[in-house]
């Protein structure tokens, strides 16, 4: 039986036993769109939705299967980002904004409460005030974070380590210039940060994972790990975060934010691969009960 708590900022949904030191996690996969945010939007339905890491939280269900949490996003990342920091304020969107040092995010729009959605779109009409920003922070930004700290630690104390997924998906043409011109393009792209976030040997194995199931695996390129990888990967204190990203024509139609007819083969394929990292999180627990 599965223990969920459901919170307006996030879902957590845990397994009947824990057993493996690593966290699955979705903070863009949101889709509970406030009619209050809806009526003064400048976007239609699709257009808010191209920076929703649609289905991302369906396809990494398999995770409480295998002994590990699984944390959802509830609130969408038009809203508010939770990949960012709680003082990445755009004073371009948010009135009462003082402007700090360059920060390349918010300069292109994507900051905790991003200004744009995908290919540079404005979402809003007009500005926020501070005291909306801060209201966002408080009810969604800070309850998930503080149940990520909470399931990270837990991790830590009880097996000696923690691992986080940090689950997303990305559009295709993301990935036009990755490689030589004709080169294949890679499915799935990991983040650590350029080694910063996590160890070596839980990247490798979670490249293996993904590459033993068929898919072709880049790392860092053109994503490398914003806010979570940033603020959760402290591998010499045996904490790892490891950034995820799925190219999203393999299961679904992005034009319409449908699921495609691979969706289903793509996630059994991916059910696999779950496995496979919530076992690194007991083999991992071996190694370190040796030392």
């Amino acid at each position: 039986m599965t223990d969920v708590t459901n919170n307006p900022s996030y879902l957590l949904r845990r397994p009947e036993t824990r057993a493996t030191s690593v966290v699955f996690a979705s903070p863009h996969s949101g889709r509970k769109y406030p009619a209050s945010f809806l009526r003064r939007i400048e976007l239609n339905e699709i257009e808010v939705r191209s920076s929703e890491d649609a289905f991302v939280d369906e396809l990494f269900g398999a995770a409480i299967e295998h002994g590990a949490p699984l944390l959802l996003a509830q609130s969408p990342r038009a809203y508010l980002d939770l990949n960012r920091g709680p003082d990445e304020l755009d004073p371009a969107v948010i009135d009462g904004v003082r402007r700090v040092a360059h920060n390349p995010r918010i300069a292109s729009g994507l900051g905790v409460i991003p200004r744009v959605v995908a290919n540079g779109r404005a979402i809003y009409r007009g500005k926020l005030t501070l005291e909306d920003a801060h209201e966002r922070i408080t009810n969604v930004w800070r309850p998930y974070h503080d149940t990520l700290r909470t399931l990270m630690d837990e991790a830590h104390a009880n097996f000696g380590e923690a691992i986080l997924i940090d689950c997303h998906s990305m559009p295709h043409e993301a990935l036009e210039h990755v490689g030589p011109p004709g080169a294949t393009r890679p499915d799935i792209v990991l983040g650590d940060r350029f080694g910063a976030s996590a160890a070596s040997s839980v990247v490798e194995h979670v490249e293996a994972a993904f590459a033993s199931a068929g898919f072709k695996v880049a790392r860092n390129m053109p994503f490398a790990g914003a806010y979570m990888c940033q603020h959760y990967g402290r591998p010499s204190r045996h904490y790892h975060a490891v950034q995820v990203e799925i190219n999203r024509s393999l299961y679904m139609d992005e034009a319409t934010i449908k699921p495609n007819s691979k969706f289903k083969a793509f996630k059994a394929a991916l059910d696999g691969v779950i496995a496979e990292i919530a076992d690194i999180g007991r083999e991992n627990n071996l190694r370190i009960a040796a030392e």
